[in-house]
């Protein structure tokens, strides 16, 4: 449960950086853990029928790998469609991360159709999620998306790159 401020200076801090890839989306996350009831938040990329830890704040997880279709984050790459989940013991087919959390949510990092990765989002509280978060995780995904690999986005050195003029992290 997000609030307007609170997303607007997340969003901001991902605007203004200079980062692609991997290193991207590791800011990302550190920004999202800042908000509060985000108790883990990571990155999976998503390689032939598997989920692949990326980029990651917080507990290690022995979930690195998970099979499209399996737990919470594969039936969100097996639906195509976000999943916001309020509390993961009703959920018959989840997979634990960690014994503290009680609400899950995960949204798609999509570049058109084609589904990259995903957002992975735990909260120790029950109902820690609702539209707001979705809706900024959907924001951060699609500049995510636009900055997914920096040799493919980005040819030349950072700090020889010449503005556009444009916001990268926009839609413009």
């Amino acid at each position: 449960m997000t609030g307007p401020s609170e997303a607007a200076s997340l969003l901001d801090g991902l605007k203004a950086s200079e980062l692609h890839g991997a290193e991207l989306r590791k800011f990302a996350m550190q920004l999202a853990s800042g908000l509060e009831g985000y108790d883990w938040c990571g990155v999976y990329r998503l390689e032939g029928d598997s989920l692949v830890l990326d980029e990651f704040v917080g507990e290690p997880t022995k979930r690195t790998r998970i099979p499209v279709g399996r737990g919470v984050c594969g039936t969100a790459v097996a639906e195509g469609r976000n999943l916001v989940v309020a509390d993961v013991t009703n959920i018959p087919n989840y997979l634990s991360c960690d014994i503290r959390t009680r609400s899950e949510i995960v949204v798609l990092i999509r570049d058109g159709e084609r589904v990259l990765g995903q957002i992975d989002i735990d909260s120790h509280s029950i109902g820690a999620f609702d539209a707001s978060d979705e809706r900024l995780l959907e924001e951060i995904a699609a500049g995510l998306a636009r900055r997914w690999a920096s040799e493919s986005r980005s040819p030349r050195p950072i700090s020889t790159r010449r503005s556009t003029g444009k916001d990268e992290m926009s839609d413009e």
